[in-house]
């Protein structure tokens, strides 16, 4: 083999490891030295990184790659806007779900998002008319579509959806009650 088809073969090589190692940064890290999370858990939806942080007692445990609804991340509107509410939630209930594999449905809205919602529509931001919405939740994917989260595929309906692998994962230490900030 001449010397040039070396250097692009690993050149080639070298910008499929990068794009290969791109994806692989969106895998969910986990504190390592200790088992599962310890005392009360709670969970940070940070929507301008696309990550849910989980944190127990002491501190930081895991951070998960998340997606949402619109592309344009702002605070949840009104109904139909696709957008992903931000605030203070509560897990209401987990359950398995048909097409998205499982649902931590959310309490949206809460009395904190209706004061908003009310403050918004007062001031004239959202036409009289409008709804706040509901069925806001944290679910998976459709089987096998996990690259809607890989490559930033904001297709929710204002949801916060996770790799179903994720999802099992965070399942097996999450109450129902746990709270949850969804941020910007």
């Amino acid at each position: 083999m001449k010397r040039y088809h070396i250097v692009a073969l690993l050149l080639f090589c070298c910008a499929g490891f990068t794009a290969f190692k791109t994806i692989e940064t969106r895998v969910y890290k986990k504190r390592l030295f200790r088992g599962g999370p310890t005392g009360t858990v709670y969970i940070i939806i940070d929507k301008s990184d696309y990550e849910l942080q989980v944190y127990d007692e002491e501190g930081w445990y895991a951070t998960y790659p998340v997606v949402f609804g619109n592309k344009d991340l702002g605070d949840k509107m009104m109904e139909g806007d696709r957008k992903t509410p931000e605030g203070t939630f509560r897990v209401l209930s987990k359950k398995p779900h048909a097409k998205w594999h499982k649902m931590f449905m959310l309490d949206y809205p809460n009395a904190e998002s209706v004061a908003k919602f009310n403050q918004r529509k007062a001031q004239g931001i959202i036409p009289k008319g409008a709804k706040i919405g509901s069925g806001i939740a944290i679910h998976g994917t459709w089987p096998n579509d996990n690259i809607v989260v890989d490559d930033f595929t904001n297709w929710t309906n204002g949801c916060i959806a996770v790799k179903n692998e994720d999802l099992d994962d965070i399942e097996s230490y999450l109450p129902v009650g746990t709270k949850v900030i969804v941020r910007r």
